[in-house]
C-alpha cells in the first residue's frame, strides 16, 4: 500500500513511496501482484447496445424504424447506451484508403467518421424520445442520471485509437473497429450486459451470407471463448479482438449477439437475460 514518505527532498517535497517505484511495469510477478480481488464497475446498470452499421443502418427506415420502436420501450425498464457501427460507408473509405497505400493508423481516423455520422442521425431519429448524443468518451460517469432522466444516450463505437491503432496481423484494415469499441466501453465501465444488435442470429461456423446453404452451417448458439478462438474459423460475426478482449476480462464474463432485424422483440428478452442469440462466455 501507498504511503507518504514525512522525509522530505532537498527542495522541501513530500514523496509517495510505492511499491511500483523504479519497476519496469512489464515484469510479470509485477504485473500478477496488481490483480484485484474485485474490481470496481462505475455503471454496472448499464447495458451497452452496439448497433450494426452495415447489418442495420445501411439498410434504411424500414430496417431501423422497428428497431428504434423497441428501444424506446426498453429505455422505460433498461439503462441503456447504444453505440454505433460504421457499415458500408466506413468500407467505401477503407477501399479508398488501401488504394492508396495509406497505413492503419490512417484508415482508422478515416473510418471513425462514419461511426460518429450514424450516431448523430440515430440521435436525431430519437431526439423527441430523449435521444441524446454524448461525445466520444465524455460523460460516462453520468450516463445513471441520463438513463435517469430518460434519456437514451447515444455514441459511437469506434474506440479512439486513431495513429495510435495496433499494427494490423494481416493487411492494413484496422482491427479495432466499432465490436470492440463497444466491448472495451462496457468493459471498463463495468456494464450490465454487452449485446450485439446485428442481422443474424448469432454466430455460424462460416458466413451464412455466403453459404449455398446455411441450414448445413452449424451454429453456436453458446460457447466459452476458449473453444471459440480455439476453433480459429475464417470468419466471424464479431471483430476477432473482441474475444482476446473477453478473455482477458476483468468485469464482463459475456456477450450475446441477437438478430434484430428479424425479430426486433428480442430486444426485450436480451435485456432481460435470456438467451435468444449467441452468448460467448468466459466462466
Amino acid at each position: 500500500m501507498a504511503k507518504l514518505i514525512k522525509e522530505k527532498d532537498a527542495k522541501g517535497r513530500l514523496h509517495i513511496d510505492t511499491p511500483l517505484m523504479g519497476e519496469s511495469l512489464v515484469d510479470r510477478a509485477l504485473l500478477a501482484s496488481t490483480e484485484a480481488g474485485e474490481y470496481f464497475r462505475m455503471q454496472p446498470d448499464v447495458n451497452v447496445l452496439k448497433i450494426g452499421g452495415q447489418s442495420i443502418m445501411d439498410r434504411g427506415a424500414k430496417a431501423l424504424f422497428p428497431i428504434l420502436d423497441e428501444l424506446v420501450k426498453a429505455k422505460e425498464k433498461h439503462k441503456i447506451l447504444l453505440m454505433c457501427g460504421g457499415g458500408t460507408r466506413a468500407r467505401h473509405v477503407y477501399s479508398i484508403g488501401v488504394d492508396l497505400g495509406m497505413p492503419t493508423g490512417v484508415l482508422s481516423k478515416l473510418g471513425d467518421k462514419v461511426s460518429a455520422q450514424n450516431a448523430e442521425m440515430l440521435s436525431v431519429l430519437l431526439a423527441k424520445h430523449g435521444g441524446a448524443l454524448i461525445g466520444h468518451g465524455d460523460h460516462l460517469e453520468q450516463l445513471h442520471m441520463y438513463c435517469q432522466l430518460g434519456y437514451l444516450p447515444i455514441t459511437t463505437g469506434i474506440p479512439p485509437y486513431g495513429f495510435f491503432e495496433h499494427p494490423a496481423e494481416q493487411g492494413s484494415i484496422p482491427p479495432h473497429r466499432t465490436d470492440s469499441g463497444a466491448f472495451l466501453l462496457a468493459e471498463n465501465i463495468g456494464a450490465r450486459s454487452l449485446i450485439y444488435l446485428k442481422d443474424e442470429k448469432g454466430m455460424f461456423e462460416s458466413d451464412p451470407k455466403k453459404a449455398k446453404s446455411r441450414d448445413a452451417l452449424k451454429f453456436y448458439d453458446r460457447i466459452h471463448v476458449d473453444e471459440l478462438l480455439a476453433l480459429d474459423l475464417e470468419d466471424l460475426i464479431v471483430e476477432r479482438p473482441v474475444l482476446t478482449f473477453l478473455k482477458n476480462a476483468k468485469t464482463m464474463k459475456s456477450f450475446q449477439i441477437i438478430d434484430v432485424l428479424r425479430h426486433p422483440e428480442h430486444l426485450h428478452a436480451a435485456l432481460d437475460g435470456e438467451h435468444v442469440g449467441t452468448i460467448v462466455y468466459k466462466d
